[in-house]
């Protein structure tokens, strides 16, 4: 074969294989049941701890992967199975933490973190400024833009939204057990906040207000940003990752969750 054509045939298959690979990746943010007649929008920030092939795996162990560190065991499926119950519309990532948290201003020191639960990051050390640019442009803004038009779609209804946003707690943290069940933190949104802690303490639940974390504006965006900063009632449920690691808890957390948004 002459060397010219070797070459256009070369560069042929590499183009279809980076193409391929591109269709592979999914896209930063999926959203299922978009039109859901519910007030309440779930949004799952840490829902998935898939890393593309280009950053492997960030030079960590596949048991570092499967931890915390890496997403919010547990989560996905209460978010998923809740969207269902209360036909509420729900956004989640497609993409690690470890990559760049989506609920961390990109400002903040943890929105690509280096050391996370005394865990060396070795791929996001001495990260240029390109890079943290290309991910806050890759998984960052096309998550929130995404959240932030179908809030404004949704403005058009005659019910404002309700945000919930979905996440798991470790049940050590620091060496210190933490005996909640659950944790449901707000800061504007006290009223609804405290009526969810109530209701699933009526169940003989430990839920706690404000525990095991508080909103904060260095430390989270969802609820300060897609929330209070439209005037919109909004919370975020933490769960203990223990109870719903498994099909059977996640499901009956979000009977639970259910029943009391209901309320």
């Amino acid at each position: 074969m002459p060397a010219h054509s070797l070459m256009t045939r070369c560069a042929s298959v590499t183009r279809v294989s980076i193409e391929m690979a591109s269709k592979l990746s999914p896209p930063a943010v999926e959203v299922i049941n978009e039109t859901g007649s519910s007030r309440y929008v779930l949004i799952c920030e840490h829902a998935s701890r898939f890393l593309p092939r280009e950053y492997g795996d960030l030079g960590l162990s596949a048991s570092e992967l499967a931890r915390h560190i890496a997403w919010d065991i547990g989560a996905c499926d209460v978010a998923r199975r809740l969207s269902q119950l209360i036909d509420a519309p729900l956004a989640m990532s497609n993409y690690s933490r470890l990559l760049i948290d989506l609920n961390r201003p990109v400002t903040s020191q943890s929105s690509i973190p280096e050391i996370s639960e005394n865990t060396v990051i070795p791929g996001n050390a001495d990260l240029d400024a390109r890079e943290r640019e290309r991910r806050v442009k890759t998984y960052f803004d096309p998550f929130h833009t995404r959240v932030s038009d179908l809030l404004d779609q949704r403005s058009k209804l005659p019910s404002e939204s309700i945000i919930i946003a979905i996440h798991s707690f470790t049940p050590i943290y620091g060496g210190v057990s933490r005996s909640w069940h659950a944790g449901v933190l707000f800061r504007q949104s006290a009223a609804l906040g405290r009526s969810l802690v109530a209701s699933l303490n009526e169940r003989d639940v430990p839920v706690a207000e404000n525990e095991p974390y508080q909103i904060e504006d260095d430390g989270d965006y969802t609820i300060p940003i897609h929330g209070e900063a439209r005037g919109l009632d909004a919370v975020l449920i933490e769960i203990r990752q223990d109870l719903i690691a498994g099909q059977d808890g996640s499901s009956e957390w979000a009977d639970r969750l259910a029943c009391a948004l209901d309320r």
